[in-house]
């Protein structure tokens, strides 16, 4: 009870926190303050730094017959501008204000794209350029824009008059200077670290000082060192924030170098480590694990980014700060979250999949977790992170941490990671032909006195996964049966892979021209149960789980393996 006291005046803590930040904004965008980002307009842009991410020439004429497909979502405009029409999806309009969509225009080069380009800018300008207010000019979106305008500004102003080149610039240096005031009271995360990159990008990009490039270089590198961890991971322990994190710094990287400064050796160091820990999550078929806010992969997009890795080696197997394993041999790969939760003012994605794992064979994945729709509706979102969406065990049908529901507080904060285990402990198994980990979480001891460890070894040139899911009470007191001691453990199969039921009632999960592997408990007689996999590239998809269901008063220990068979039926490497 004291754990969930904790956990609530934390949160309350962040809503005054959050309340008090936007009162902020809003007083700096009213007109005491708009003064204040009024000022020198730059001549020009004396750079126009690269775009990592992948553009379709398709897109840009489809935006240009008035058909905007952006964050999943396709709207068209009937011919009017999309700024002028109202569009209740508020990813759709917070990706149309953030403008990445440049890049297709870019992509097209032809001067119809560019006049296109131009008139959309324009547009923005005309209704939004003087009103400080609304998702338009949230900080985190304003900090995509300036990038986009930046990064795309060659198309913007191809052909464009002298009064329309001024009028860009002007809107640019307001936008860069009210996010220069905005970045020190941002909420924490990515955001956050994004603006940062935005000011960066700025100071090298247009004409200033030298002291705002030392200052943007200065706040970059701090905030860098703060939520770049030590293996390469982010602060929210999200896969995908590394990946976009990624695409944003090594631009940057590149437009120091093309301005002939030098980088901070906090960006150098950040992507030096970052590129391992994008591969850390990397399956082989090129997706990343579906871990606290990852959903559907888009592989082109990670297959760009890592074509900028110049180690090249294997992934590490080890990333202790950002709290994940790896497992790998054979063309077997498992990945295991074996962490904490994130710090709750960065928790807003993360999931209470604490000790889940995925196993992928190949290029077939096997084992998963559910992930996230990325793009759907937001009311999963709440199933897609509790702990039953997650290849690992549940007790009394209820997640290891807890998520805030409050109309108050999502209003606020969206939904907020509240409580969770506070002591994860993790052991690293590594010896001739085993890779493995023991890792235990106290998630579940505030509520219903449990410990649950998992113990998870690839051994036989990785044609046997063999796990152990214990469950004690702390001090090794004894398991009473009270009706609060029933325990769930899952294990989510992929939409793709058939799940059988051979000759010995054994269950096989096949895939074809893919490896082939059987399921099989001691202990417990496992069942398969519906399931559903929401990280689907076109959106949710029906799925099974194997499930072994028991009570810790009569089974306190089960064990469980997953053996490679070859498609013929018989163990490779015999």
């Amino acid at each position: 009870m004291a754990l969930a006291a904790g956990s609530t005046t934390r949160l309350w803590t962040l809503v005054a926190k959050e309340f008090w930040r936007k009162t902020r904004r809003r007083l700096r965008a009213g007109p005491v303050y708009r003064w204040r980002y009024s000022g020198r307009t730059p001549e020009r842009v004396l750079i126009a730094p690269p775009d990592l991410r992948l553009a379709d020439p398709q897109i840009a004429l489809e935006i240009y017959y008035g058909r905007y497909p952006l964050s999943g979502h396709l709207v068209e405009t009937g011919g009017k501008s999309p700024f002028q029409i109202d569009v209740p999806n508020r990813g759709w309009v917070k990706t149309l204000h953030g403008f990445r969509w440049l890049r297709h225009m870019r992509a097209a080069g032809t001067e119809l794209a560019a006049a296109n380009a131009r008139a959309l800018v324009s547009d923005w300008i005309a209704m939004h350029g003087n009103q400080i207010s609304g998702i338009a000019w949230e900080p985190g979106t304003t900090a995509k824009r300036v990038i986009a305008w930046l990064q795309h500004s060659s198309v913007v102003l191809q052909g464009a008059e002298f009064p329309f080149y001024r009028a860009f610039l002007k809107s640019l240096a307001v936008q860069i200077r009210y996010l220069r005031s905005m970045a020190r009271e941002m909420p924490d995360g990515k955001d956050r670290l994004r603006a940062r990159i935005a000011l960066a990008f700025a100071a090298l990009s247009l004409p200033a000082p030298a002291s705002a490039l030392r200052g943007a270089t200065r706040n970059l590198a701090e905030e860098l060192n703060r939520q770049i961890l030590a293996d390469g991971g982010h602060i929210s322990r999200n896969p995908m924030s590394v990946l976009e994190i990624l695409a944003d710094l090594l631009p940057l990287r590149q437009t120091y170098a093309n301005q002939a400064e030098t980088p901070p050796q906090a960006l150098m160091g950040a992507i030096d480590r970052m590129l391992p820990a994008l591969r850390f999550f990397r399956h082989q078929d090129g997706s990343l694990a579906r871990f606290n806010g990852m959903g559907a992969t888009i592989h082109d997009r990670i297959a760009t980014i890592l074509r900028h890795d110049d180690t090249a080696g294997a992934p590490l197997l080890h990333a202790p700060h950002s709290g994940y394993e790896r497992l790998s041999m054979g063309g077997v790969t498992v990945i295991a979250d074996t962490g904490l939760p994130p710090p709750v003012d960065v928790s807003n994605a993360a999931h209470a999949g604490c000790l889940a794992f995925e196993l992928s064979s190949g290029r077939q994945h096997y084992i998963v977790n559910a992930g996230i729709d990325t793009y759907g509706a937001a009311e999963f979102r709440p199933l897609a992170r509790a702990t039953a969406a997650h290849s690992t065990a549940t007790i009394n049908d209820t997640s290891s941490a807890r998520f805030s529901h409050s109309l108050r507080v999502n209003d606020l904060l969206g939904s907020p990671l509240i409580g969770g285990p506070q002591n994860v402990q993790c052991k690293r198994i590594d010896q001739k032909g085993v890779q493995g980990f023991i890792a235990r979480h106290d998630g579940y001891v505030p509520r219903f006195g449990f410990l649950h460890e998992r113990e998870l070894k690839l051994s036989t040139n990785g044609n046997v996964l063999a796990g152990r899911d214990r469950f004690q009470r702390p001090a090794n007191a004894a398991i009473r049966n009270n009706g609060r001691d029933f325990i769930t453990v899952r294990f989510h199969v992929h939409p793709d892979i058939n799940l059988l039921q051979d000759e010995h009632d054994r269950l096989v999960l096949t895939a074809d021209q893919a490896d082939s592997w059987v399921f099989t408990a001691s202990e417990v007689v496992p069942e398969v149960e519906e399931s559903i996999y929401f990280a689907g590239l076109g959106g949710p998809r029906r799925s099974r789980q194997i499930v072994l269901a028991f009570k810790a008063s009569d089974v306190s220990e089960v064990h469980w393996q997953l053996t490679r068979t070859s498609i013929a039926g018989y163990p490779e490497n015999n």
